[in-house]
């Protein structure tokens, strides 16, 4: 993985926005030595996301098996339309 200055991002940035799509590299942009952002290609935001779902998905599943929840048609009926 590539670390590189926000400076010297800025200056290079079509350059890193081709190395992450077409080389499929990471990229992380530092500032004063801290890691602040990274730029990666779209393929890892991807399966990123695809966690982030199936994280909520196994929250909601446990949540579910709470005692104690109230259904969801209660709770809409309870809001209106």
């Amino acid at each position: 993985m590539t670390h590189m200055s926000v400076t010297k991002a800025r200056s290079e940035f079509a350059e890193i926005v081709n190395r992450a799509a077409y080389g499929h590299e990471r990229i992380v942009i530092t500032r004063r030595g801290k890691n602040v952002a990274a730029v990666v290609p779209t393929e890892d935001m991807d399966l990123l996301e695809e966690l982030e779902d199936r994280m909520d998905i196994e929250a909601a599943r446990e949540a579910l098996k709470e005692e104690g929840s109230i259904p969801w048609e209660k709770v809409k009926a309870d809001l209106g339309p």
